[in-house]
């Protein structure tokens, strides 16, 4: 039924039962059109002003599913708490009740309120913004709307290499933030430290090697790494940071089979990938110029001889 003509039947059935109370006099009576009259006042609050009104203006399809859910739980609970408060006359018996409706409802919306709680604490503090790159329950994304109950990201990773998106959309409850650990690449500081790995023979010059690739790097990386540390400076007035080098290194490994160099340098997150791809280019095709730096590879060498005349 229309929720309007319901409420104007509710109110014809409730003017109708007062009527009928008033000229017998009857206790019944006056408790059927209080019944009514609330039935008239929750019904007009829930259905047409929550429900149709207030509902419709929820553009997030979820949330809009979920409001409404929740609307019609709390319709039917206020339902029986109207009910009971005018049917049970007894005091202890209306505790007891109220205090099993409230139990029910409290298990029912717990994580309603949960995500509730997460998102106003996600607007106070400020924990993320739309716009961020965050990664929070093993799940990594570009944050592109955040909700009453949900926040919405554009997933990056997953089957996909490096910091890229997947093109899927995922939703995350706000309730997450209450007990997970959020990684934000965005927040007060939008630097991040990227490495490439390189394998080189031991009887290259890897010193040769090493001035050549730290060249490369810092010339390419100037510009991030003269802003990461003005940020730095900044983010220092707020937060405490040890001292540690803000700037492109190279450190050295030796394994059994070569020299790893760990070429570490500055970047911002959404052009991680990019820039890898442009250094890793630059430094293959300048250590390819000189022939006494050779990068290492997993190979065996096989050496094949006759089998022995008896």
């Amino acid at each position: 039924m229309n929720p309007l003509l319901a409420v104007l039947f509710l109110m014809l059935l409730t003017i109708a039962s007062w009527f009928l109370a008033v000229e017998y006099r009857s206790l019944f009576l006056f408790k059927v059109y209080s019944t009514l009259a609330l039935l008239t006042f929750i019904h007009l609050f829930f259905k047409l002003i929550l429900e149709r009104r207030i509902a419709k203006k929820i553009r997030d399809d979820k949330t809009r599913f979920e409001f409404r859910r929740i609307v019609s739980l709390l319709y039917i609970v206020f339902l029986l708490l109207a009910a009971i408060r005018v049917w049970v006359e007894d005091t202890q018996v209306l505790l007891v009740s109220y205090g099993l409706i409230a139990a029910g409802v409290t298990v029912a919306l717990q994580d309603f309120f949960k995500n509730i709680m997460g998102g106003l604490l996600i607007f106070m503090t400020g924990t993320y913004r739309v716009g961020d790159r965050i990664e929070i329950n093993s799940k990594l994304g570009d944050i592109i709307d955040i909700g009453i109950l949900n926040t919405t990201l554009f997933e990056l990773k997953e089957w996909v290499n490096a910091d890229q998106p997947t093109g899927r959309i995922s939703t995350i409850p706000n309730s997450a933030i209450l007990d997970s650990v959020i990684n934000n690449y965005s927040k007060d500081n939008p630097f991040i430290w990227d490495e490439i790995v390189l394998p080189i023979t031991y009887d290259s010059d890897w010193k040769d090697a090493h001035e050549r690739i730290i060249s490369i790097v810092r010339e390419e990386t100037k510009a991030v790494t003269f802003a990461a540390q003005e940020q730095t400076s900044e983010l220092s007035k707020k937060y405490y940071l040890a001292d540690y080098n803000q700037g492109p290194a190279i450190y050295l490994k030796m394994t059994d089979n070569w020299i790893d160099l760990y070429i570490r340098y500055l970047t911002v997150p959404r052009e991680r990938r990019y820039i890898h791809d442009r250094l890793s280019r630059m430094i293959l095709e300048d250590l390819q110029k000189d022939s006494r730096i050779k990068i290492a590879s997993a190979t065996m060498d096989l050496t094949v001889r006759a089998a022995k005349k008896v």
